[in-house]
């Protein structure tokens, strides 16, 4: 039997457009952030009120930076959110917002702007993985008792993480259990396993992903088009949520020295 997700209702007819955290704004990040302007654009030719999207990084464009992240020679020495979002701001006319810290990890610590349907992450960081992991916990313990879904409601966390030349995308619930109809011949999945929860993840350890002193020592760590490649792949999940309303696969494993992309079946 077939086994399917359907997304929660909220995301697909809201009266204000869906929120997202986007945590990271380099390798990865920066081309998840341009697919989602394209989602934006798309879901309000659809009728749909598009997304509201708030980019969490603390760090600034340097020299490695120009060629394989989403930034010109002209950006060195701004934040990168703070660069992106206000040129993607200007360019399609948006309010998006850009935070030039880390993400406030602590419950105590975050605000109503800090709570998002959806979180991105695009560290590749183990413990700051396992920090937010702890937050969204906490964050949704919280909120439990409040009636009804918006803009605050804590619903979904897409994770990406790469090594040089290989990577993967996990989607997961951030509730207990998102409400499932009722389908024939099919098998509803109310809960998907977050990144953290993945078989073997406490076995994970970072690699060495400090900062390069030049663009050929940054490719030498990640190669040119592992990180737009997975955005690609993984924010066709989102827009499929979107558009569709429900998944039959929660992420995927991509290997682009040997071409393969092996799905993740809910």
């Amino acid at each position: 039997m077939k086994r399917v997700h359907y997304v929660e209702k909220y995301l697909l007819a809201p009266q204000h457009p869906v929120t997202v955290n986007l945590i990271g704004a380099g390798g990865t990040g920066s081309q998840v952030l341009s697919c989602l302007v394209r989602m934006d654009m798309a879901l309000a030719g659809l009728g749909h009120p598009g997304l509201h999207v708030t980019v969490y990084d603390p760090d600034l464009v340097e020299q490695p930076n120009v060629g394989r992240q989403l930034f010109t020679p002209a950006d060195i020495g701004l934040n990168k959110a703070q660069c992106l979002v206000s040129r993607l701001n200007a360019a399609f006319g948006l309010g998006w917002e850009a935070v030039s810290e880390k993400f406030p990890v602590k419950v105590k610590n975050a605000t109503e702007r800090d709570m998002a349907n959806i979180f991105i992450t695009c560290t590749d960081n183990v413990a700051s993985r396992n920090k937010l992991d702890g937050f969204l916990n906490g964050a949704a313990a919280a909120m439990r008792c409040e009636r009804g879904i918006d803009h605050r409601s804590l619903l979904y966390w897409l994770d990406f993480g790469n090594r040089q030349n290989t990577g993967q995308v996990v989607l997961g619930t951030i509730p207990d259990t998102i409400t499932q109809p009722t389908v024939e011949d099919m098998e509803t999945v109310a809960s998907l396993p977050k990144i953290t929860e993945m078989p073997g993840y406490d076995d994970v350890r970072d690699d060495d992903s400090g900062p390069s002193c030049s663009l050929a020592e940054a490719l030498e760590k990640q190669d040119l088009f592992i990180n737009s490649t997975l955005a690609q792949l993984g924010c066709n999940l989102l827009w499929k949520m979107f558009r569709h309303g429900h998944l039959d696969h929660r992420g995927l494993y991509l290997n682009l020295e040997t071409m393969v992309v092996n799905p993740m079946a809910v």
